[in-house]
């Protein structure tokens, strides 16, 4: 048994993960809708869809009906086959085979495969054995086949001026003709023979022959149905490629595909090429290059042709040639003795004037391997551990009343503390500002009242008589959110310049300087923004965002950009005594929040702000991995009884911010602490061996 569509439905999940796997990036997810990747779609009006009568997958455009297909029909569009041809459908089902990687075929369908690449073995038995009243019932009657020959050596020696060897005429079909029978426009036929002077070559389809004279007057005749959508070394092409040149004459294709390179042409150079081929094409080619001759025909058909496939992102790259009979193509390009590196170069040269803009700005974020760039100075830091350091943002998170506003005091607090002088910043190493920069501090929830009784607290903490010059506090609760941005971004720009750059940013509230945590695009645009400034200013931006619900991410698509980009996250809240608070790491950039040990902060009535009063569990770390990752284990499992092992390391990863060998060790720890255990009969599939919440 070869390949079978009911197996390969069976594999694919009634065709989903064919759609998934072609469509790519284009595909939002089953029923939600995109646009049609066959042309240059304006309304999203396509669905991939289960159709429960069939069993499976279907693609469907409710703006154009005639797209409506199962994945084996969508993969025959994609590479112009036919799925009512039974040899078409066997290929169709090959590719999916081979691109999804599903391993169905057996040893008949690979030995299929092998001699499908190379069908010259094939067709040369078929010529050699055939005569021509063999010949007449697979051609056109209104003309009579031609007579084949072997190859003389002037014949080989011909190609081989342009590079072009034996092995590439006999994949691409070329053959050798002794006499070509034509009919004229009266109907009367005539012959030509082949001379060593003027030799007769083929480029032969299934239904028609292209007849080739290079140094005659007349250098092409044709016989057979030779349809309009002739395009010589589609067959030839991989399923999938790098570049695609568009040439101009079938010798121009020999010849790069003589040198490792895809190529096809059409009839001629005037031809409008088919925007349905190119589309199809675009799925399996990441360039199409248009590469005519170098005369003014050629030129003006690529402009053309360029214009017209704009919308395919086609290219077109002009050959450092004369333009004259002698160097105008590709095959020329090669015959004087340039190389498929020297090609490969004017292709870089193209993508170099291309790419402009981009390369340049590119350029300024290479990274030097000679110049080790500095060490990002830290700003806050917990027991030598950086937490927010110089160019990078940083988090603070927690419930609400669990002390954000006093820790974030005592941070503030420590930036005003002049050198030689200890106060208490709640176990937190401050860097102090000794050039004076600035230090921001704006506010988006508190009222003008409670926001000056906090600056009051900070000042007091710090053992100052009142804020320096240098620091500035706003209170932007009664500013539009479009305003807030905007003041923030213009006056940091001011400051910096002012006092001659900005120690530490800080922006409790980040979440009121967009409409909603929700709106991802907002989300990406103000982080982003962030991060570059904080780059540019080489300072820490700390941003106070609350917690979601599950206790282990930030709020939001919003909590999910900052997780990403924050060097460091802290979370505060409430112990079981109500009178402290805790604060932890959530994220450090380097090594593991559980090796950053936990601080406890509790209010002190007589100095009226809060104090350190040390750090949790410093005795016992055993103790507080297994409790944190207990914790944890209780939330991954919440709602499944069983996890796979690389969805429990992609779990600890995303909760924990660390990386896959880290997360690693922890789940061996969790096995080894007897908090989670293998299924009876599995060696990858854990359970939750703790109670549950």
């Amino acid at each position: 048994m070869g390949l079978n569509k009911e197996e390969i439905l069976h594999a694919t999940d009634r065709g989903l993960k064919v759609f998934t796997y072609f469509l790519r990036s284009n595909y939002p997810g089953i029923n939600k809708p995109f646009k049609n990747p066959f042309y240059e779609d304006t309304k999203a009006a396509c669905h991939v869809y289960f159709e429960k009568t069939s069993n499976q997958y279907r693609f469907i455009d409710f703006g154009d009906s005639s797209y409506n297909c199962d994945c084996f029909g969508f993969v025959a569009l994609v590479f112009n086959l036919q799925c009512s041809n039974a040899e078409h459908f066997l290929q169709v089902m090959e590719i999916i085979d081979r691109e999804l990687v599903l391993g169905l075929a057996n040893n008949h369908d690979k030995i299929r495969e092998i001699t499908k690449q190379f069908p010259e073995v094939k067709v040369a038995s078929e010529i050699e054995s055939l005569t021509i009243a063999d010949m007449r019932n697979n051609v056109s009657k209104k003309f009579i086949p031609p007579m084949f020959k072997d190859y003389s050596q002037t014949e080989i020696n011909f190609w081989g001026m342009y590079g072009i060897d034996m092995q590439t005429l006999k994949k691409y079909n070329v053959v050798s003709l002794q006499r070509f029978y034509g009919t004229n426009k009266d109907g009367k036929e005539y012959q030509i023979e082949s001379a060593v002077d003027e030799p007769m070559f083929g480029y032969l389809g299934k239904r028609f022959l292209k007849v080739y004279r290079p140094r005659s007057n007349n250098r092409f005749y044709y016989s057979g149905d030779l349809h309009e959508g002739y395009c010589f070394g589609l067959k030839q092409l991989p399923l999938r490629g790098d570049i695609l040149f568009i040439t101009g004459g079938e010798k121009d294709v020999l010849s790069l595909a003589a040198r490792g390179f895809n190529a096809i042409c059409f009839n001629s150079e005037t031809v409008t090429i088919p925007k349905n081929l190119v589309r199809r094409l675009s799925f399996r080619f990441k360039h199409i290059v248009l590469m005519y001759d170098k005369d003014e025909t050629g030129c003006k058909a690529m402009e053309k042709q360029v214009n017209q496939l704009k919308e395919f992102d086609v290219k077109m790259l002009l050959l450092p040639l004369k333009g004259t009979p002698q160097q105008k193509d590709i095959s020329d390009f090669f015959k004087i003795g340039h190389t498929a590196q020297d090609l490969m170069k004017l292709f870089r040269d193209l993508l170099d004037v291309l790419y402009e803009e981009t390369m340049s700005l590119l350029r300024s974020f290479e990274v030097d391997y000679d110049k080790a760039p500095a060490v990002p100075e830290a700003v806050i830091a917990i027991n030598e551990v950086p937490i927010g350091s110089a160019g990078n943002l940083m988090a603070i998170t927690g419930p609400e009343g669990s002390g954000k506003s006093n820790y974030l005091g005592a941070v503030l607090a420590g930036t005003m503390v002049a050198e030689g002088t200890e106060v208490d910043t709640l176990g937190t190493e401050i860097a102090r500002n000794t050039t004076g920069k600035s230090v921001l501090y704006y506010d988006t929830e508190q009222s003008e009242e409670q926001l000056f009784k906090n600056l009051r607290q900070i000042v007091r903490r710090s053992g100052a008589s009142r804020p320096p010059s240098w620091f500035k506090t706003y209170g932007l609760v009664g500013m539009g959110r479009k305003d807030r941005l905007v003041s923030i971004l213009h006056s940091m720009d001011r400051f910096y310049y002012e006092h001659g750059g900005i120690h530490l940013v800080v922006i409790d509230g980040i979440a009121d300087l967009i409409d909603g945590v929700n709106d991802e695009e907002k989300s990406v645009a103000l982080i982003d923004e962030l991060f570059r400034l904080a780059g540019i200013y080489k300072t820490c931006i700390l941003c106070v965002l609350h917690l979601s619900p599950s206790g282990y991410k930030l709020r939001g698509h919003l909590g999910s950009e900052i997780q990403r980009k924050a060097a460091g996250i802290l979370c505060i809240e409430k112990e079981e005594d109500k009178t402290q608070s805790l604060v932890k790491a959530l994220k450090v950039r380097d090594g593991s929040p559980l090796d950053v040990p936990q601080i406890i902060m509790a209010w002190d009535d007589t100095q009226k702000f809060h104090v350190f009063v040390g750090e949790k569990d410093k005795a016992r770390p055993q103790e507080r991995k297994i409790e944190e990752l207990s914790d944890i284990a209780r939330h991954i499992f919440e709602r499944e009884e069983s996890l796979n092992y690389m969805k429990i390391i992609y779990e600890l990863q995303e909760r924990l911010h660390v990386k896959e060998r880290q997360a690693k060790n922890y789940l061996k720890f969790m096995r080894d602490n007897h908090i989670i255990e293998a299924l009876p009969g599995e060696t990858n599939v854990y359970k939750l061996k703790i109670p549950p919440f």
